[in-house]
């Protein structure tokens, strides 16, 4: 496990998704969390929300444990870009498109403040 202060941030926008992988790939889902304001939303489990970065890690630590995480052959899309806010969005091997709105931080750094995994 790393602390807080060791992870890397998101210096922009696209760094946050290639993170979410490392993260992934490490089983850290604090770290996982931590791309995240600390009162984000996240749409899951499928169809509900999921606020805050606690409840976050919880939620990923169970998706992850229950199926192996995707990614291969996935293509992060372009990323607009406006002023102190950002889209991200990735489309997956298997079609589903995921949607998130970034805001850069006050040191600079990017976190997620909503995101929809499943489009």
């Amino acid at each position: 496990m790393t602390s807080d202060d060791a992870r890397e941030t998101a210096a922009t926008p696209a760094d946050i998704p290639r993170l979410f992988v490392q993260f992934v790939q490490a089983g850290d889902y604090e770290g996982l969390a931590s791309l995240y304001e600390p009162d984000a939303v996240l749409a899951l489990p499928p169809g509900e929300q999921t606020r805050g970065n606690a409840a976050i890690a919880e939620v990923f630590r169970q998706v992850f444990t229950e199926r192996t995480p995707g990614g291969e052959g996935s293509a992060l899309q372009p990323v607009l870009l406006a002023d102190d806010l950002a889209v991200t969005s990735t489309r997956m091997a298997d079609g589903r498109v995921t949607a998130e709105v970034a805001r850069r931080q006050p040191d600079g750094s990017w976190r997620w403040v909503i995101d929809n995994p499943s489009m």
